[in-house]
Order: structure tokens, then sequence, then C-alpha cells
């Protein structure tokens, strides 16, 4: 294949290219060819001189100020090879490296500074400290760390009381809070889907100074369902209490919310972090079938008898033999119906 100088202004590029190269490659490819010489030529094709691959070199040598360009016909191919090669040259230049040797290759050519090529070179200790923050971030742990109780290190609640709490006589979903102009005598509760409070764990400060002008909060409802992994379950149960530690900091009142999974092991944990003689909510829904409403039973007393609370809001339909101070909480969809909205 012959190889010809062709004069810049007279290269077409490809309208459609796909590949995409930021300012600073282009300056990292410029380097290059600075240091070491225009060694790769520019493929071209048709009458036009469209540019089939090389849109990058071409910005390179013009950031470099250069007039002509050595380029590589490519007309022995047809229209549809030469679209189809624009890709796959893209595609096929792609590939892994093997930083082993690379950091052999590298020590031994002090004399070039590869971060001008586009290499990036982290301190060692500085990466230790990025990588923690990023951990952080994702754990919420560069917002607050709680000193944990139980096997599983659960953030420990504090127990809020009966006459802390101001009259209720409506309860919110969380999804309606941003937009609630009115939070007096209102409470907030999380049975809803969980991907509706989600950004409640994402993003908690947006959302702290609305949830204070309620009478209470619920603790997030995160699903510990028996079909998820127990580690999924336990980090759900942590999550409940991480957020509701963090409420509690802010001057809200919080109420937990008691959430055991059909899992048997959940029994095990889920009421550990939950304060005593305090305020709680369980729900007892889906409690229709025998075997569910036992196994609740199971779970409601004995959180009963290990927190002895002083009251209990239960969310959903009446279930026959629990015992304590119980106020029942109509099931939000059925209030919505009784009241002629549905």
């Amino acid at each position: 294949m012959e190889i010809v100088n062709i004069n810049i202004d007279k290269l077409t590029k490809y309208a459609k290219n796909a590949k995409k190269h930021s300012k600073k490659q282009i300056k990292h490819i410029a380097n290059s060819i600075e240091q070491f010489g225009m060694n790769d030529p520019i493929g071209i094709w048709g009458k036009d001189n469209l540019i089939i691959e090389g849109h990058g070199r071409l910005e390179a040598c013009k950031l470099l100020g250069m007039k002509e360009v050595p380029c590589i016909r490519l007309d022995h191919l047809t229209d549809e090879e030469r679209k189809a090669y624009t890709i796959a040259h893209n595609k096929v230049a792609e590939s892994e490296w093997d930083f082993d040797l690379l950091n052999e290759e590298m020590d031994d050519l002090i004399a070039f500074n590869f971060e001008d090529f586009g290499f990036e070179f982290v301190d060692e200790e500085q990466n230790k400290i990025d990588t923690q923050k990023k951990v952080e971030g994702i754990l919420n742990l560069g917002k607050a760390s709680y000193d944990g109780v139980g096997l599983y290190d659960i953030p420990q609640l504090l127990p809020i009381h009966e006459d802390e709490i101001g009259y209720i006589n409506e309860w919110i979903g969380f999804n309606y809070v941003l937009s609630d102009k009115e939070p007096e005598g209102k409470a907030v509760h999380f049975f809803l889907d969980d991907y509706q409070f989600q950004r409640l764990w994402n993003n908690p400060e947006k959302y702290l100074d609305k949830l204070r002008r309620y009478e209470a909060v619920l603790t997030p409802d995160f699903s510990p369902y028996a079909d998820m992994p127990h580690a999924t379950q336990i980090f759900n149960h942590y999550r409940k209490h991480w957020l509701g530690r963090l409420m509690q900091e802010y001057g809200i009142k919080v109420i937990p919310t008691i959430r055991a999974s059909r899992d048997e092991r959940s029994l095990q944990w889920y009421l550990d972090g939950e304060p005593e003689s305090g305020v709680v909510c369980i729900s007892s829904m889906w409690t229709a079938e025998p075997e569910a409403r036992e196994y609740f039973l199971r779970e409601f007393e004995t959180m009963r008898k290990t927190l002895k609370p002083e009251k209990i809001y239960v969310y959903g339909n009446e279930v026959e033999g629990l015992k304590g101070n119980i106020e029942y909480i109509q099931p939000f969809t059925r209030k919505r119906f009784d009241n002629g909205e549905g």
C-alpha cells in the first residue's frame, strides 16, 4: 500500500464516526507524534479523501500545526466494507495491559514522561486514601459511623416514648414528603416498594430537614425477603438502623419499624439495635394464610417480650391474640378506598 502526503484541508471527516476523542486524549496523541513522529498514516477512501480511521490523529496533527499528513488509500474497499472497517478498526484496537511487564518496561525508560501519553500514576498511599473514600461513600461511612450491637454491628436506636410524640391524625408515605406542604399532625411511613425510598439511603441530607417537620417518622422498611441472600437481608436491617440513628441525631422523632424475614435465621438478629421500653411499629400484612399468621405471632410475641414496648403501632390487618398497648394503623390503600378516593 502506498503512503501519500495530503494537505489536511483536503481530508473529509466521516460524519458518522462513532469513536469519540476527548481534548485530553488528542493532546496525548499530539505529544506522541511530536516525540516519535507521525508513524501511523491516516486511512482514507474515495475522491473526497473520506477518513476511514485516524480522526484522533488528524486533530492531533492540527494541534501541532501540521499542513500535510501521511495517508494510506483504502479505495479497494466497497462503500459497505469501509463503513464496517471503521467500526471494526476502532474495536480491535482495544486491549488490556499486562501491568507487570508494562512496569518493567517503564522502569527502564526513565527519560520519557509517560503521563504525556495518557498514563496516570497514583501514589500508593494516596490511592489507598482515595479507595477508602470511595468505600465510605458507598456505605455512607463518610457521613456517619456508629458503634454496632449484636453479631453484625447494627446501629443502636434510642427509644422514643409516647409522650414525646404529638397527636398523629394522618400517616403519609415517604414518596409524598417532598411535595407535602402541611406536615402538622402527620407521621411518615415506609410501607412502600423499596425503590421509592432507596434515594433516602443514597442522599439522606436532601430529606432530613423535610422529615424533621413531622410528628414522627418510621425507620425505612428495607425488605428482608426470604428469597434474598442472607447477607442482603442483614444489610437491609443495617441500613434501616443507620438511617434511623442518623435521623435521631438530626432531631427527628423516630419510631422503630420491627421486621423479621420469613427466613428463620432472621429471628437471631431482627431485634438487634431495637430500643427497649419505647414506641415501635410492626406490620401485620401478609398474615391471611395460617402459616404466615403463626410466623407473625411468633415474631410479634418475641418482640414484645424482648423489647417490652410501651406502645405498639400495628400496620395492617387485625390479628387475634396480640397482647400489649396496641393501636392499629389502617392499611393506607384500604383507607384511601374507604374514603371514596379509589
